[in-house]
């Protein structure tokens, strides 16, 4: 794939940070990513779009951290309801050289509106139950796109055979990502008061073809009727952003001080 020289430069410049060639550590950009957009809408619940809801909470992550750190750079995907591709999302992340990639979304289980709470996706290729329908279902917004085939060059979201080349790179993100991605979960549920479903991994082609950490969090199910309402209210969704928020702030300082 074309795209995979992306993954593959930026690893090799991890590892020289981290053999000591690279000195004092900064994080500098983060892009904010807010999930779908235009004429994918998402999931949806009784009476809200994901692209919608997703949109909003982004805002506001981005919106504190320009307020409260101020030497981080925030990159948007983007700022109102237009249709970036995954492609589009990942090469603005790469040109930008991103130090981290936060993807937001909303999650869905029809038929079982039990279901709630939060949960941070990080690369992986462990696509088994739900996390393999979480992976086909975000993946799948490549199908809306024209002449997906040539641009993706055959990779089929519905297709376990197409996520083996996952498995060739973000290795060397993985710890990153799991550090944010821990983060996120407990600040959700120790501070926003989000029921915690933990850290999931899943081949995700978002994750894969931005070259840094990345995560794709899921703050709640619009399925669930509670929840959906509770995700409308703008004091909830001041808790989430804040919680993302507080996670990258933790973060940033976790590496800072390693390196």
């Amino acid at each position: 794939m074309k795209n995979i020289i992306f993954p593959l430069i930026a690893i090799t410049l991890l590892l020289f940070s981290q053999s000591g060639i690279a000195q004092d550590y900064k994080l500098k950009k983060v892009v904010i990513d807010a999930g779908h957009g235009g004429k994918d809408p998402g999931t949806h619940g009784k009476y809200t779009k994901e692209k919608d809801l997703v949109l909003k909470i982004a805002l506001k992550v981005g919106k504190y951290i320009e307020e409260y750190i101020e030497d981080v750079e925030v990159i948007y995907t983007r700022t109102k309801d237009t249709f970036p591709t995954l492609g589009e999302r990942a090469v603005l992340a790469n040109n930008k050289e991103a130090d981290v990639f936060i993807s937001i979304h909303a999650n869905a289980l029809p038929g079982k509106s039990s279901v709630y709470g939060t949960e941070t996706y990080i690369m992986a290729t462990k696509n088994t139950g739900r996390n393999f329908e979480v992976a086909k279902r975000e993946n799948a917004v490549i199908l809306l796109e024209e002449n997906y085939e040539e641009k993706y060059e055959g990779f089929n979201p519905n297709s376990p055979e197409s996520y083996i080349m996952f498995s060739l790179t973000q290795s060397a993100f993985h710890d990153n990502s799991l550090l944010l991605a821990n983060n996120i979960q407990k600040q959700f549920g120790e501070r926003a008061g989000r029921k915690n479903l933990g850290v999931k991994q899943s081949s995700l082609y978002l994750m894969w073809a931005t070259a840094m950490p990345s995560v794709l969090v899921e703050i709640g199910y619009l399925t669930n009727s509670k929840e959906e309402n509770e995700l409308n209210s703008e004091q909830t969704q001041d808790y989430i952003a804040s919680g993302i928020y507080r996670a990258f702030k933790e973060y940033k300082n976790q590496l800072e001080s390693i390196n």
